[in-house]
């Protein structure tokens, strides 16, 4: 499990192709690679990485055919800037929220504009996962715990503040970019509840929510 806080950005030094899938090596000056065991999960844009050589500067993670058909490490280029975080502890503070390394899918920059000191995102993300997005929920876009401000379909707005921005490699966003996106664990776990509970639904509804306890006063 992550937090979706950003301890530091990497870079894509190498990737090689191996029986049909892809191992990849990232490089770090900032993350504290001491602290880093074979094994090790290393959320990279998002993506959860298990580390399976250590390198004084980095690491290499293997990607399963799953993961590149979910995310942008099938696009992945040497010289590319990924933000990372290691696993969070059981003792540590949950400063972001929930973030399970395991990614949606893959959503596209509309629009990157100045809001004073902030960024103004707009992201289009694929119309299979809308349904799980709120606004003023949390989504993780390339492994970075954001708050929805707005959802007008399958069209998200966020607000990125400086610190953010200057952290993480959201500060290279331009239109066209494509990010990882995981939705809120709690929404998955959720809806399947709410499925397991009548085979034939095919999604949340509000009638469902309310039939289920979840809204008050209606039935």
């Amino acid at each position: 499990m992550f937090t979706g806080i950003i301890e530091a950005v990497g870079t894509i030094a190498a990737t090689e192709l191996r029986g049909g899938d892809m191992r990849v090596q990232i490089s770090s000056a900032s993350l504290p690679m001491a602290e880093v065991k074979l094994g090790d999960s290393i959320a990279s844009n998002g993506v959860c990485l298990t580390v399976v050589s250590i390198l004084a500067d980095g690491f290499w993670a293997d990607v399963s055919n799953e993961t590149l058909s979910l995310s942008t490490f099938a696009k992945a280029k040497v010289g590319q800037s990924v933000n990372l975080e290691r696993a969070m502890l059981a003792s540590s503070r949950l400063d972001g929220h929930i973030v399970s390394g395991h990614v949606d899918g893959v959503g596209s920059v509309l629009s990157c504009v100045a809001d004073a000191r902030s960024i103004r995102l707009a992201v289009e993300a694929p119309k299979s996962i809308e349904h799980y997005i709120a606004s003023k929920g949390s989504i993780c876009i390339d492994g970075v715990s954001l708050t929805v401000n707005k959802v007008n379909g399958n069209v998200l707005e966020l607000n990125i503040v400086p610190h953010t921005a200057a952290e993480t490699i959201i500060q290279h966003y331009r239109v066209g970019t494509e990010v990882n996106l995981e939705v809120d664990v709690v929404a998955r776990y959720l809806e399947r509840l709410l499925q397991a509970k009548k085979p034939a639904d095919s999604g949340i509804s509000m009638a469902t929510l309310a039939e289920n306890g979840f809204l008050k006063g209606r039935s």
